[in-house]
């Protein structure tokens, strides 16, 4: 079965080969990949203790920061890896002074798996949410290493749990613990036979308290706000802004929107500027006199990236893109500041939207009218609004402190 599914490693990687002749994040995996076994060589000697933690892009990048911090304070003695797959995770990896050594992980054939644990000789390694790399796995069990998995979150209708999935759930079982995010996820492995689990949460919740701490101040988005309401579109794209186009019209009150585009390519950023003709964009005004804005400007276009986190703050509602498309993107972020919780019909696969929906914090919506119907009952009944700011707020106190959990189990089994 190994050799199985190497073979089906063998064609990805073939495939990802033919797609870097005409696709950038493509050529990017396969040229950082090519580095991978230098840097290792060059920056890990004989005689250094490893703790390898390996993500697949940012999101779970930010997933692993807090785990990270948390273990470099507590053993300062190992030095960190820390490895990426997706192009995704590059900058913030490779800029990111949490860690020793920042690689892009090579693909999970036998002989990359022998290779990377071989110049790595990690003790401890940590595989964020979903990433099974088996090949990777095998070799790091067979060299004495200690496996986690983090904020693992399993689904019934997973392969693991098919009637012909032997060697997949054995391989899960080189695995020596389970931090995984709920109750159901550890119901699904004892059903499976493995009882080494922790119901720990979700490290993005220390993750985002993290950043509210270190909120960053935006005073020229402020004086567009100028004290008004505020809905904020964060991670849009392009059916969510026509959403809006739709439905603002029928708001029954006064506010003001930013929209922070999941994507500000020049093309996305004139298809928003086309759908609201009216909207001033961010880098118009960022190197210019705060007054140049006036109280006839409604909408504000935010075209720049790593600032979204931080302009929840200012939000009275927060709507969150990618609910018409592949799924929504991080609400906690939002959730953190106590905000109601608008997004699209496809949240299924997260378990946060779904809590949230149950405790009245968040709200889905299926088209323009039920997403005026919720922004008007927000912005008009004052205890409906305050119940969702309040479950917010509940349900994020609730869950912070992952980390610590891990950390503990941790230091009980070195």
């Amino acid at each position: 079965m190994r050799q199985i599914y190497s073979f089906f490693i063998f064609i990805y990687n073939l495939l990802l080969n033919i797609f870097s002749l005409f696709n950038n994040k493509a050529k990017l995996i396969l040229r950082g990949r090519k580095e991978c076994f230098g840097i290792l060589k060059e920056k890990i000697k004989d005689e250094d203790k490893i703790v390898w933690f390996h993500v697949s892009s940012l999101g779970e990048l930010e997933q692993a920061k807090p785990l990270i911090e948390c273990f470099k304070e507590r053993f300062p003695g190992f030095k960190i890896l820390l490895s990426i797959f997706s192009s995704s995770a590059q900058k913030a990896a490779f800029s990111y002074n949490g860690v020793d050594i920042a690689v892009y992980m090579k693909g999970d054939s036998i002989y990359n798996a022998k290779k990377f644990i071989e110049y790595a000789h990690p003790s401890l390694v940590f595989f964020i949410k979903y990433e099974f790399w088996f090949n990777h796995i095998i070799e790091a069990s067979k060299k004495g290493a200690n496996i986690y998995y983090v904020s693992l979150i399993l689904r019934k209708g997973q392969y693991f749990f098919s009637p012909f999935s032997f060697w997949f759930q054995k391989q899960l079982r080189r695995i020596n613990y389970f931090f995984v995010q709920d109750e159901k996820t550890q119901s699904l492995l004892k059903k499976i036979g493995i009882e080494n689990t922790l119901v720990t949460g979700d490290t993005r919740f220390d993750r985002v308290a993290e950043i509210a701490n270190k909120v960053k101040d935006f005073p020229i988005i402020k004086n567009f706000i100028n004290e008004e309401k505020v809905i904020l579109l964060g991670s849009s794209w392009q059916k969510d802004e026509k959403l809006f186009k739709e439905a603002i019209g029928k708001i029954n009150t006064k506010f003001k929107l930013i929209i922070v585009p999941h994507q500000i390519e020049v093309s996305h950023i004139n298809y928003i500027k086309k759908l609201f003709p009216k909207a001033i964009l961010y880098s118009d005004i960022f190197n210019t006199s705060y007054t140049n804005i006036t109280n006839t400007d409604k909408i504000l276009v935010i075209d720049s990236i790593g600032i979204l986190s931080s302009l929840y703050q200012y939000a009275t509602i927060a709507y969150i893109g990618g609910g018409f498309g592949k799924g929504i993107h991080n609400i906690l972020e939002a959730a953190i500041y106590s905000k109601p919780i608008v997004f699209g019909k496809k949240y299924n696969k997260f378990k946060e939207a779904k809590d949230l929906l149950e405790e009245k914090g968040a709200f889905s919506v299926r088209d323009s009218r039920e997403l005026t119907n919720i922004l008007n009952t927000l912005f008009l009944n004052e205890n409906f609004y305050n119940n969702a700011c309040n479950s917010n707020t509940k349900y994020v106190e609730e869950n912070i402190g992952s980390s610590e959990k891990i950390i503990k189990k941790i230091e009980n089994i070195i």
